[in-house]
């Protein structure tokens, strides 16, 4: 393995280490591409089977990324961490990352069970953000795996994040992802308490849509419809839930113009 860069005292980088160090790049980044795709393949082999054999699928959609070198590079210097082939593969877990997108929150847990049945499917780590939202209203699971990849003369085992979330919370991120990419770390006051009350009303509906489904399964069981509790809500209170908060939107946009 090279060594991390080092600069000479004129200044300059050895050309030798630049070509040996881009080596090991492109093998890392080869080897996360692979994870990737042994992941996806997984994910992909249990919605098949789902759409084919069951009567329900809870796989709706999936979706893959691989970091870059840039962006590698930026959270290596934000994190402190060193920017060697040991460094980021010991301290770097989003750079491989899956994502699994679900009807229901129900759903979820069900899916992240059959993987890390797998027996070649190691769970590293667990963040139930699902259970333990974060300030800004962020809601998903995310589990931190280690998949075995087999190359030609060896094995190496890949990390890979998976992120399992709702159609409704997938929906949020996107939103504050864009947000955030367009203010920085700048984002008005107002457009943070706005997205924190859009993360209560998709909760709110995907609370109720869960409602709803357990009740449409219990019918078709032949068996009594689950009451209402206290802490759900009817689709129409979810649509009232929503309208307000547009409107508490509309009004905080108009009171600072």
């Amino acid at each position: 393995m090279t060594d991390p860069l080092t600069l000479r005292p004129s200044g300059s980088l050895d050309p030798a280490e630049v070509r040996a160090l881009m080596l090991d790049l492109r093998r890392l980044m080869l080897s996360y591409k692979f994870g990737i795709d042994a992941v996806m393949t997984k994910i992909g082999i249990l919605r098949d089977e789902f759409r084919h054999i069951h009567d329900y699928n809870p796989i709706e959609h999936t979706g893959s990324r691989l970091k870059s070198f840039e962006s590698i590079v930026a959270k290596a210097q934000r994190k402190a961490i060193p920017l060697t082939l040991d460094g980021v593969r010991s301290q770097m877990f989003d750079v491989a990352g899956v994502r699994v997108t679900c009807s229901f929150i129900s759903d979820i847990y069900r899916v992240r069970d059959m993987l890390v049945a797998q027996k070649d499917l190691t769970l590293l780590e667990e963040r139930d953000y699902i259970a333990n939202a974060k300030p800004n209203g962020y809601k998903s699971l995310h589990l931190i795996v280690q998949v075995p990849v087999y190359l030609s003369d060896r094995v190496e085992d890949v990390i890979v994040e998976i992120q399992l979330r709702t159609i409704a919370m997938d929906f949020w991120a996107s939103l504050e992802h864009k947000i955030f990419y367009k203010y920085g770390q700048e984002v008005p006051r107002h457009l943070t308490d706005s997205l924190k009350l859009a993360a209560d009303v998709a909760w709110s509906l995907d609370s109720s849509m869960e409602r709803i489904h357990e009740e449409v399964k219990a019918l078709a069981d032949d068996r009594e419809p689950l009451g209402r509790g206290e802490d759900h809500l009817r689709p129409e209170e979810v649509l009232e839930a929503f309208m307000r908060t547009v409107e508490v939107v509309d009004d905080a946009s108009r009171s600072r113009r």
